[in-house]
């Protein structure tokens, strides 16, 4: 299951009068289906509150959204939920400290009515590579990755279309950075699913998506394919500053 994601003058504004702040002042970009589309720049520059907004767990945004040509806000929640599914980049903070992963993964699947509980629960860990007997531990039983592991079977076990990943590694090991990073590039090769990526690491950007925007101050400067960055194809100062600043970092490593 795939699905097409189109954003239209994406604009957010917190506060009233002489003290608003316009967070977004109008993004737009569209993501094609099977497609990983990333969202990079310094902390500030929005790129969460765009995935806040598409999962609208932010709502207060003007502006139009839509999955597979249909209107996001048009949606019945369920329906929504089980379309798009996030991951967030701390998977301590996350998950419910006193639910076992096995209460963690049955809550969704009770609250859509789904059948086989113990089936999905058992298919999802062995899907995102844990053991079946980790159903019964608790988020403090496991690793930063394993913990990780889990918040990616609960987000996929909805059978979703479209996965938003925010910053899912940052919080990991660099070990175990490359793991997850590879087992999300299975999982989308597998399942066909479309991906919105917000990263600082553009070596993620490189491993993971196919197109990339670049966004300064709430706006999104240049969108560009994967391939611009080992010749720093960007035209945009600030794109061109970013990518140029991560090639002579990853030159000096």
């Amino acid at each position: 299951m795939t699905a097409s994601l189109e954003i239209r003058d994406l604009s957010i504004t917190f506060g009233e009068g002489p003290d608003a702040v316009k967070v977004l002042p109008s993004v737009s970009f569209s993501v094609a289906p099977g497609e990983c589309f990333g969202l990079v720049g310094e902390s500030g520059s929005g790129k969460s509150t765009v995935l806040r907004c598409v999962s609208l767990l932010t709502t207060i945004w003007s502006g139009e959204v839509k999955i597979d040509g249909r209107d996001l806000r048009e949606l019945p929640l369920k329906q929504r939920c089980r379309l798009i599914q996030m991951v967030f980049q701390d998977p301590y903070g996350s998950l419910h400290p006193r639910q076992s992963v096995r209460t963690t993964l049955a809550e969704p699947l009770r609250i859509h009515g789904l059948d086989d509980h113990e089936g999905r629960m058992k298919r999802a860990m062995i899907e995102v590579g844990l053991p079946v007997g980790f159903l019964d531990r608790f988020p403090h039983q496991l690793s930063g990755g394993q913990r990780q592991r889990v918040a990616i079977a609960r987000a996929l076990i909805l059978e979703p279309a479209l996965l938003l990943l925010d910053e899912p590694t940052s919080a990991l090991d660099v070990s175990v950075q490359a793991e997850i990073l590879n087992l999300l590039a299975r999982l989308r090769e597998e399942r066909g699913l479309t991906y919105v990526m917000v990263t600082h690491d553009l070596a993620v950007v490189d491993h993971m998506c196919d197109r990339f925007a670049v966004m300064l101050r709430g706006e999104i400067t240049e969108i560009l394919p994967r391939e611009a960055i080992p010749g720093n194809q960007a035209t945009h100062p600030y794109a061109r500053e970013l990518i140029g600043a991560s090639l002579d970092y990853e030159g000096r490593a």
